[in-house]
């Protein structure tokens, strides 16, 4: 299950989801780009440079300091379609995607949505809301093109051996609560991996730990960025 939970968003470098329009630095700080000719979305919205996500736009002169609280707006998790095609031997032979169940699925959401509230938790700036007002900032996330390569019959072995245990992609947007006016969205995508240099076997320990730290990472990218944003 949680291999598939891998997240491509933040593989190359929105914040979502909680989301978050991942503004951490790279090779410099985050920058909207206004120049004449810059790339603009269909909803006004201007290309972040050296944004942590693979992609990030926002309004010119983005600022966050009027927002002192958070609401969190989650859009939901899409899978791949044809997972079930994992059943076949050519699917099989190819290492996925594999089915993903309703079991595996809810357990799925449970762990996005209790490690995204963690995280944003933590923040020294935002307080969690379930209202909106005036200092409210929805943060609406969803995570989508979630991929298993974990075959159903693996969970539980230990002899099956995985260095991938799936990828998604992470689409966050940063709307003003009242208004419901779009301020900023970032998409990133990453994988699960295997981050040591020893073979483990999978199972749903370990699959729920490289899971974990998936959407931990884009979690905390989240919150860097709003932060950031918000001084």
């Amino acid at each position: 299950m949680n291999k598939y939970l891998t997240a491509k968003l933040l593989r190359p470098a929105l914040a979502l989801s909680a989301v978050v329009l991942a503004v951490g630095c790279t090779t410099g700080p985050p920058t909207i780009d206004t120049s004449p000719g810059a790339e603009v979305t269909f909803d006004g919205l201007y290309e972040v440079r050296n944004s942590s996500a693979d992609v990030a736009w926002a309004v010119p002169g983005l600022d966050l300091s009027g927002y002192t609280k958070i609401k969190i707006d989650a859009a939901g998790i899409q899978y791949r379609p044809g997972g079930e095609t994992g059943r076949t031997m050519v699917a099989r032979s190819r290492g996925g995607p594999y089915e993903v169940t309703v079991q595996q699925k809810e357990r799925m959401q449970s762990l996005v949505q209790e490690v995204f509230r963690e995280e944003l938790a933590r923040s020294d700036r935002y307080t969690i809301v379930d209202e909106v007002g005036p200092d409210v900032l929805l943060v609406r996330g969803a995570i989508l093109d979630v991929v298993s390569y974990v075959p159903q019959e693996a969970i539980g072995r230990v002899d099956v051996y995985l260095s991938t245990v799936g990828e998604a992609t992470l689409v966050v947007e940063l709307r003003d609560s009242i208004t419901n006016a779009i301020l900023a969205r970032a998409i990133d995508r990453r994988a699960a991996e295997n981050t040591t240099n020893f073979m483990v076997e999978s199972n749903r320990v370990t699959n729920t730990a490289e899971v974990r730290r998936v959407v931990r990472r884009w979690a905390q990218s989240l919150r860097s960025g709003l932060e950031g944003f918000g001084n």
